[in-house]
């Protein structure tokens, strides 16, 4: 299906269904289109066509009823592509259409207190009971985890064998017995990620996703995927934190020197590379799933936040100090745009942890991208039970 084609059907589907009229209704109706994912399969909110014809789509729907991206990001950045790739029939057709309209909002349970930069060390087990999974553990960092009606979960079903080749993946349910979720209050004063407690949780057989003891697998697909959504988003040339900063500069003369100057042309330069080269990764990912070149975009992503966010305060001087919003709430995402200077300064920290952390992610690129010689890995054939804890 070329641009043209997709373009009417697009129009076709405006002419055919109100905007004004019931917000749910118009996105269930526009997924049963083919208008959600373009590049997802016909029948699944997509038309089997090229990933990047969905801006067509979205240019002609602009002003039309849209998703939650900030609350919706895990589930249609990470989930989606999982359950695609990995899921069942059943499963496709299940989850796939109320997690686009934001019907079912989804979480991530993966990091543990003791298992988040080495992830396949995590001790979550799932014991198989007849037709059901029983699972124990504790997970943490649960972003949106206290309004997720479902989450990916990745648990260890076989201590005896390596820690990589032991693990299952889950669809969890969120409100079943046994979930217990508490908050934790970050730096900004909120609260946008959790805790999760599972206690004698019963899952059954036909929320796995893949082949038992395949979950590290199943995960990756996951985790290259999450860092081209939280890396990878599209934003035009001059946009995003840099077109703010530059907002900044233009109106305040009185602070400029030659250093700031110089500071702020280079990491116009580097939003502008980083964007660009967002924009190269897309254009791969329409012929496949990401590779660790989502790890470069998110470790660029990350290091720029910050350095535009810190540049951003010193620019405004004593206002860029200035951060009294510390009433703990629940928040339903970030929001690096509406924001003031303090929030984005402060939650610009989390940048190089959520995701990957960036060491983590500098040895991805190192060791997938770059081909130099992995660091030692003494654990990497020991069974997970006799590793040390």
């Amino acid at each position: 299906m070329d641009e043209e084609a997709v373009r009417e059907r697009a129009v076709a589907f405006l002419a055919a269904h109100d905007p004004a009229g019931d917000r749910l209704e118009f996105l269930r109706a526009r997924f049963d289109a083919g208008l959600a994912w373009v590049h997802f399969p016909e029948g699944l909110g997509g038309l089997g066509a090229a990933r990047e014809l969905q801006h067509v789509v979205e240019h002609e729907l602009a002003g039309t009823p849209q998703i939650n991206l900030g609350l919706q990001t895990i589930g249609l950045g990470m989930a989606a592509p999982t359950i695609l790739t990995f899921g069942t029939d059943e499963q496709r057709s299940r989850f796939l259409r109320p997690l686009w309209t934001g019907e079912e909002i989804w979480c991530q349970l993966f990091s543990e207190p003791g298992a988040g930069s080495d992830l396949a060390t995590l001790g979550t087990r799932a014991v198989r009971d007849g037709d059901e999974w029983v699972v124990d553990g504790q997970k943490v960092w649960t972003s949106g985890a206290h309004h997720s009606r479902w989450a990916i979960l990745v648990a260890r079903t076989d201590p005896d064998v390596p820690k990589h080749r032991g693990l299952t993946y889950f669809v969890c349910d969120m409100h079943a017995p046994g979930v217990e979720v508490r908050p934790l209050r970050q730096i900004t004063g909120e609260a946008e990620f959790n805790e999760v407690f599972l206690t004698g949780v019963r899952l059954g057989d036909d929320l796995r996703l893949g082949e038992i003891g395949d979950g590290w697998r199943v995960a990756q697909t996951t985790l290259m995927n999450e860092r081209v959504a939280i890396g990878g988003t599209p934003v035009k040339r001059g946009g995003g934190m840099v077109g703010l900063l530059s907002e900044v500069w233009r109106s305040r003369p009185e602070a400029r020197t030659h250093d700031l100057h110089q500071r702020l042309l280079r990491l116009w330069v580097e939003a502008e590379v980083t964007r660009l080269a967002g924009t190269r990764l897309r254009e791969q990912l329409s012929a496949g799933q990401p590779g660790p070149e989502g790890s470069g975009m998110k470790l660029a992503f990350a290091s720029l936040n910050q350095a535009l966010s810190g540049l951003d305060v010193e620019l405004r001087g004593e206002e860029g100090l200035a951060y009294d919003d510390w009433t703990f709430r629940r928040s339903e995402g970030v929001d690096f745009v509406g924001r003031g200077s303090g929030y984005r300064y402060l939650r610009a920290k989390g940048n190089s942890i959520e995701g990957g952390t960036s060491e983590i992610l500098r040895n991805i690129v190192a060791e997938r991208v770059l081909g130099l010689p992995s660091e030692p890995r003494v654990d990497k054939d020991v069974p997970w039970k006799d590793l040390p804890r």
